[in-house]
């Protein structure tokens, strides 16, 4: 039976994340996956380069990742990482945004 985990990772927009303080990882004997918040598109493709050295072999961005975006990390984690994207139906999405706007999320963000 082989040791190797499968090894995935979820990257998140957070209006004032810090991508070296804000990460975890949870593991199983088969799973590990790492989440990972970041601020801007900068650190998001830093963070994927990060994990792709570490040997990750999966990568999901949250639904605030633009297909412009989608396609430089990409481009900057080469072809041995599958990158997937998590979107919602309409109403999941209006549901979310209703949330993060009654938490702040756009008054921070505005305020860089």
């Amino acid at each position: 039976m082989s040791t190797e985990k499968f090894k995935t990772a979820f990257i998140a927009y957070v209006p004032d994340a810090k991508p070296q303080r804000d990460k975890c990882k949870i593991e199983t004997s088969l799973y590990e996956l790492t989440s990972i918040l970041v601020k801007d598109e900068d650190q998001a493709i830093k963070a994927c380069q990060e994990l792709v050295k570490q040997g990750i072999h999966s990568i999901i961005l949250c639904p605030g990742f633009t297909h412009k975006t989608i396609g430089k990390i990409i481009e900057a984690t080469g072809e041995k990482v599958g990158i997937s994207v998590a979107r919602g139906d309409d109403k999941s999405t209006k549901i979310a945004l209703k949330a993060m706007e009654k938490a702040g999320w756009f008054k921070e963000k505005s305020m860089e």
